[in-house]
């Protein structure tokens, strides 16, 4: 109503309603108001991060896998090792924080990728006891993060906590809880981040 009075737009710096502002003048037809965004907008470069929640939870299940191996031309050996598999679940109101999310975990293609705030990854990291074509057999796969340079695997919930820790902090989230114990971060099972 301001703008409609007044001819000029007067927010405060960081005010996190553009969104829903530029909504309601397109709903309603303002173009002088739509252009006074655009304005905005292009002088304030980078738009200031709206408020957002990220959360992100990790499950161990581990799983006793047999398999036989081959110790010799008639030899064979019946053998088991433990083998823990994760399964994590992000929920993520930025799409772009989402996005970088994907990225650091290397599912850029929609092989494993959903759409909306969620998105949910399952690895399980081959113990070195674990013969290669047993692993490959049994449908595991290893989780990757990090660039083409510097490619690591991540291994249990550590891993994964930290590289979620850094990308919520790269966009501007702030740790909010830690479940079960808020003093042992990285061995947690679930963050909470909240952006305001």
């Amino acid at each position: 109503l301001n703008f409609l009075r007044l001819g000029r737009l007067d927010l405060p710096r960081g005010y996190g309603e553009t969104a829903l502002l530029r909504a309601e003048a397109d709903f309603y037809q303002i173009q002088p108001l739509l252009d006074a965004l655009r304005e905005l907008e292009a002088s304030r470069g980078t738009p200031v991060p709206t408020a957002a929640l990220l959360h992100a939870d990790v499950d161990a299940s581990p799983r006793l896998v047999h398999f036989s191996a081959r110790r010799g031309p008639h030899h064979y050996e019946l053998s088991s090792v433990q083998v823990d598999t994760f399964r994590a679940n992000i929920f993520c109101t930025d799409p772009e924080c989402l996005g970088a999310m994907r990225a650091r975990f290397g599912v850029a293609s929609e092989d494993r990728a959903e759409g909306g705030p969620h998105f949910r990854l399952e690895w399980a990291p081959c113990p070195a006891e674990l013969p290669e074509v047993e692993y490959r057999r049994l449908g595991l796969q290893p989780l990757w993060t990090g660039g083409p340079g510097e490619l690591r695997e991540v291994v249990g919930t550590p891993g994964f906590l930290e590289e979620v820790l850094r990308v919520a902090l790269e966009h501007g989230f702030r740790l909010d809880s830690v479940f079960p114990d808020p003093e042992d971060l990285l061995n947690s099972r679930s963050l909470r981040f909240v952006r305001h």
